[in-house]
């Protein structure tokens, strides 16, 4: 379950598929959209630090196209490698921290008012600290040959939540509206995170102790990179 039902995703998913493989027929690697993207979202972390916060949130989807994107062209072109894979899923994080960090740095300066700059900080850090247990959780599972692409808030979810109404409205008065985004988005990845944690256990315990381990598919849907991110 996710809250982007697949009717929702097809539309974008139309539109991106030509443009994957125009990238594809130029020339254009997986890994150099992935690291455009990542570039896109450390800017993105920059200007929520000083304040500019819909150009943040604009920087911020547009890295999600990238996201998207690299697998497409990776898929589309028989490009799909493990490091590539690897390369993606760690560029991500990295991107997602110095997001954080410029939200938190935005609250801190006084982005949020009403002596809320404490749970402020806190929702930031536990939204990207869970995330990250988000990420990694599926990475270990199929580490151990186990499919784990269920929960309720995966990359796209995070980053069009957080996004999509920062670019419309702001902050909010008085900071509340981004200080509720990202209360909501930490709320979210943590449950995410324990949808996996019991999505792991039950199929683990249905195979039995010492069952072999199945085969993931890694390089057909790798973590990182199948459009749906981590």
């Amino acid at each position: 379950m996710t809250l982007f039902p697949q009717w929702m995703q097809r539309p974008v998913d139309a539109v991106l598929a030509p443009l994957a493989r125009s990238l594809g027929a130029r020339g254009v690697s997986p890994n150099a959209i992935t690291t455009v993207g990542t570039l896109v979202l450390v800017g993105s972390g920059v200007a929520f630090a000083g304040a500019s916060l819909r150009l943040g949130a604009l920087l911020l989807l547009l890295s999600g196209v990238c996201d998207m994107l690299d697998g497409k062209v990776a898929r589309g072109n028989g490009l799909v490698t493990k490091f590539g894979a690897f390369y993606d899923s760690t560029l991500d994080r990295m991107g997602e921290a110095v997001l954080f960090l410029g939200i938190a740095w935005y609250f801190v300066s006084g982005g949020v008012v009403g002596g809320l700059a404490p749970l402020a900080m806190a929702m930031t850090f536990t939204a990207a600290g869970a995330g990250l247990i988000v990420s990694y959780a599926r990475a270990r599972a199929e580490g151990l040959g186990l499919d784990c692409k269920v929960g309720i808030a995966q990359r796209a979810e995070r980053i069009v939540g957080l996004g999509g109404p920062t670019l419309f409205f702001g902050a909010g008065p008085r900071g509340y509206l981004l200080l509720t985004l990202v209360s909501a988005l930490a709320v979210l990845n943590v449950i995410t995170v324990i949808q996996r944690i019991v999505h792991v256990y039950r199929i683990t315990r249905e195979a039995g102790p010492g069952a072999p381990r199945r085969a993931t598919p890694a390089l057909a849907n790798p973590v990182g990179r199948g459009g749906r991110g981590t």
